[in-house]
């Protein structure tokens, strides 16, 4: 019998015909109709016969379908329960897949991982996520310690960027200190707005993260640390003094902020974009204890 794959223009249209499937925008559903991206995806990842993968968001099946044939098992979680009949047909020749009618962002993932890869060392996530909830979902899977090797995720190409954002650049703020803490973050690749259907208004971007073993720098207090950078970003033109002074208006003077700076050896006239992970680290350990 000869493959023939899910992710292109004719099989998909065909596909959402037959089940007169309509794309919810709502949802963020931009299925992929080029097979070469979801094996640069599956590349990207390092998927191989031993590998467990998590998926989110498998759509009609296209990167399901082509993971189940390259690792040794897939779990799939699906929130819209519109696409099982299409999933039970599109996959149905597949016994090392199962799907999880699930919203990830409320599943307990940790239990549903343990109860499938119970005997399974090297699990990794790899999705084409939905944009509109793909901060969330990542810091989820991070936060929660998973016993995942690396994630890789086709997203919007300016918040893979953000995420992969080095100190002194336009894109670098928050969130590229939040997910560089837990991973190392590399774009893989660029992906144009044309090997999607529906097509999206933003081109995308495949961001791999490598989880680190223990996190990038050692924190006294990590939800602190985490609040005290996004208060060094609040007003990303202000310097870190005018930021944190605003930030800790009720517990410190402008004279006990500045003490404090000077302990952690950071200049209160940089901007918050010039900081490194760990010289936020450092400041954040000085605020801390007071």
């Amino acid at each position: 019998m000869t493959f023939k794959a899910i992710a292109t223009p004719t099989k998909t249209k065909e596909i959402l015909n037959k089940y007169g499937f309509s794309f919810k925008k709502s949802l963020g559903q931009n299925f992929i109709i080029d097979v070469n991206i979801l094996k640069n995806i599956i590349e990207a990842a390092g998927v191989s016969k031993d590998t467990a993968v998590i998926e989110i968001g498998p759509g009609i099946g296209a990167l399901t379908e082509q993971l189940a044939r390259h690792s040794k098992q897939v779990i799939a979680f699906e929130i819209d329960q519109r696409l099982t009949p299409i999933l039970e047909d599109t996959l149905k020749d597949y016994a090392n897949l199962s799907i999880v009618y699930q919203d990830v962002l409320k599943a307990d993932v940790e239990q549903i991982v343990r109860t499938y890869f119970s005997n399974q060392h090297d699990i990794k996530v790899v999705a084409n996520l939905p944009y509109y909830v793909t901060t969330p979902i990542l810091m989820k899977l991070l936060m929660e310690r998973l016993p995942i090797s690396s994630i890789t995720v086709m997203i919007q190409k300016e918040v893979a960027d953000r995420m992969a954002a080095k100190p002194n650049t336009k894109s670098y703020g928050s969130l590229s200190i939040a997910v560089q803490y837990f991973t190392e973050a590399t774009v893989a690749l660029y992906v144009p707005k044309t090997v999607f259907m529906p097509q999206p208004n933003v081109d995308s971007a495949v961001l791999h993260l490598s989880q680190r073993e223990t996190p990038l720098v050692e924190v006294a207090d990590e939800a602190f640390f985490f609040d005290l950078v996004q208060a060094a970003f609040a007003q990303r033109r202000k310097t870190l003094r005018n930021n944190l002074s605003r930030y800790f208006a009720e517990n410190f003077t402008k004279a006990e902020i500045e003490v404090r700076l000077k302990r952690a050896g950071i200049d209160g006239t940089r901007r918050g974009e010039s900081l490194s992970i760990q010289e936020f680290a450092d400041l954040a350990n000085v605020f801390y204890k007071r």
